[in-house]
């Protein structure tokens, strides 16, 4: 469960049902970004495109990848009448888009930063391809990466990145201008923050609580992503049975006079109920990538939670180690050893230092423990902030999640429910052909 900011206790994410039909329907591509926030204000932002393309690769090798139109024309109302200006565009390849997620990491450490859409198909249905190349992926990908854009333009902070405006509008020296940053040198490496992780001796029960939902909401959602596409898998079989229903209606029709024209149209019927399935499920993929959003996002929660063990544990060390300089300068003062070390073994052996050696190692530590105290206080700072300012967007980041999966399981219900009314309707009219019989 998520912990709350205010207190430790855990709280329930999922909030109430009070959603109209038409609030649901205009769903179907939830993208939850605030159009009068941020960027928005100034940009109107689309993929509008993607295009296949053949070309060599860094070790000079020919590969076909896949590039996306992105436009951008300023926000501004249009007088009746007049045209709109034409968009200003560039072409932007997924590898670019991690890129430019990977800067955002890094940068901003304390942000919940927004998924990218899958690299490759994942929790497909038989009648899926997993082939990265394939139209129906290509386009639900496009949508995924117009909607990665929105999110991040629609943030009150990343929306401001100067990095983020330079990969809206300029297609040439964007990939430069982000390396010139330095931002790869900032980059923790994973064993750094698996050692924290298990080191830290008190960590933030906020932050506990929230690896501990974000790892449970990654198993939820795994698992009913799974049972969709066994779900999928047996309605396509159902609805095609139908077909069979329509074929064997319509050949028993031939050799019928007085039930021939019944039997025909309930042949239609079921004909078209078989061929609707295809639509249905297109339409199921795009609540299937709504869920798969908030499934990547779980990682980008627990990368909060990793940095934030990361600041934990550093200032726990740097505390350590200004109580060992103390009590190093305690015990050069008094003379006395609280505990075994090789230092004092040494003056046992060799004799006691002069006043003069010891003077002036008191003054080193004197000084040591001075920046001690000081770097101490800075990461103290540096903790602090990033706790606040991480809360901050977690709290941002949870009323966003309790709306967008509201949204999506309800406008996935009324779908289940007008596919059920199809089918109810389809017998109907079957029953009406067969009376007329």
């Amino acid at each position: 469960m998520m912990a709350n900011s205010g207190s430790n206790e855990a709280v329930a994410v999922i909030g109430n049902t009070d959603i109209t039909s038409t609030e649901s329907e205009n769903n179907l591509i939830n993208t939850m970004v605030e159009r009068g926030s941020a960027l928005l204000i100034k940009l109107e932002i689309n993929v509008s495109e993607a295009e296949k393309r053949t070309g060599k690769n860094t070790v000079n090798m020919q590969e076909t990848y896949t590039v996306y139109l992105i436009e951008t024309r300023p926000a501004e109302s249009v007088p009746e009448g007049s045209t709109p200006a034409a968009p200003d565009t560039l072409w932007r390849r997924y590898s670019e888009f991690e890129l430019l997620r990977t800067y955002l990491l890094v940068t901003y450490s304390y942000i919940i930063i927004p998924p990218l859409p899958e690299k490759r198909a994942e929790f497909v249905w038989h009648k899926l391809t997993a082939d990265n190349l394939d139209p129906d992926f290509v386009e639900r990908r496009r949508v995924g990466l117009e909607n990665f854009l929105l999110r991040v333009a629609s943030h009150p902070v990343l929306s401001n990145d100067k990095i983020f405006f330079l990969f809206l509008t300029e297609e040439k020296g964007w990939r430069e201008a982000v390396l010139e940053t330095g931002f790869q040198d900032k980059v923790d490496s994973r064993l750094k923050s698996l050692s924290a992780s298990f080191r830290v001796k008190n960590p933030d029960k906020r932050f506990t609580a929230l690896k501990q939902y974000s790892d449970e909401l990654n198993t939820v959602i795994s698992q009913l992503l799974r049972v969709r596409a066994r779900v999928a898998d047996r309605l396509y079989g159902v609805f095609k049975v139908h077909g069979n229903y329509g074929r064997v209606f319509s050949e028993w029709s031939a050799i019928e006079k007085e039930m021939g024209d019944g039997l025909q149209s309930a042949g239609h019927h079921m004909d078209t109920y078989a061929a609707s399935i295809d639509d249905i499920l297109e339409e199921e993929e795009h609540y299937a990538d709504q869920l798969k959003e908030y499934l990547y996002y779980t990682d980008a929660v627990r990368s909060v939670c990793r940095k934030h063990e990361l600041v934990q544990y550093e200032l726990e060390m740097e505390a350590q180690d200004l109580a060992h300089k103390k009590q190093q300068k305690e015990e050069l003062a008094t003379g006395t050893v609280r505990v075994f070390s090789l230092k004092g073994m040494t003056s046992k052996l060799f004799g006691q230092e002069s006043p003069e050696q010891r003077e002036s190692r008191l003054a080193a530590l004197e000084q040591s423990i001075q920046e001690g105290e000081q770097t101490l206080k800075e990461k103290n700072t540096e903790c602090q902030v990033f706790v606040r300012a991480a809360w901050e967007d977690i709290e941002r980041f949870k009323e966003q999640k309790d709306n967008d999966l509201r949204e999506a399981l309800i406008s996935y219900a009324i779908m289940q429910i007008s596919m059920c009314k199809k089918g109810i309707q389809v017998w109907s009219n079957a029953k009406e052909c067969f009376n007329k019989m």
